[in-house]
């Protein structure tokens, strides 16, 4: 983890806790597989600390700022390590497409506008029309229905204890 004097709500930073990190390790280590083994999120880490953030223009406007919410530097421990886990899922069975571009490792989001070109430029050469569509989804998960994930990832294998520690996640999220 990136060392950021930024904190969650329990003012404690990644910085302080990779200081930290000889004496906490062990019990960390407890409370992290004791959540995975029964598919539950201590409720303390689901509390964000919402920040706003200037993105342009009049520092004055209100509209030139955008919330930002900050996680407590234990639950950025607990995300890497289920991601780490789900991916390696995802992996294993090739759930995802090839054109998944954007999240993974070896896969670059400047890997999509390679292929784009080269598709557009295959369809040049054939005499053909190509389309694009662009869509920004920089805040899909601000927008994302809880249930409609969790029964994705029940339909992709994500079952019993593992969907229950991810259903813990997303609910009883605090601000």
């Amino acid at each position: 983890m990136h060392p950021k004097k930024s904190s969650g709500y329990d003012n404690i930073s990644v910085e302080t806790l990779k200081l930290a990190i000889i004496h906490i390790a062990d019990p960390l280590s407890l409370i992290i597989n004791a959540s995975f083994s029964f598919g539950i999120v201590p409720n303390d880490l689901k509390v964000a600390k919402v920040c706003p953030i200037f993105k342009s223009g009049d520092r004055s406007q209100f509209n030139n700022y955008r919330p930002i919410s900050i996680l407590p530097s234990f639950s950025k421990i607990f995300e890497k390590l289920v991601c780490k886990r789900l991916m390696d899922y995802l992996s294993k069975f090739e759930i995802l497409c090839d054109n998944q571009y954007g999240f993974r490792r070896k896969y670059d989001t400047s890997m999509a506008v390679v292929d784009m070109v080269d598709k557009i430029s295959s369809a040049m050469d054939s005499n053909k029309f190509s389309n694009g569509l662009f869509i920004d989804l920089s805040k899909a998960f601000d927008t994302l229905n809880h249930k409609i994930l969790i029964n994705k990832l029940s339909h992709y294998g994500i079952r019993g204890v593992a969907l229950s520690w991810f259903t813990s996640y997303l609910t009883d999220r605090y601000q």
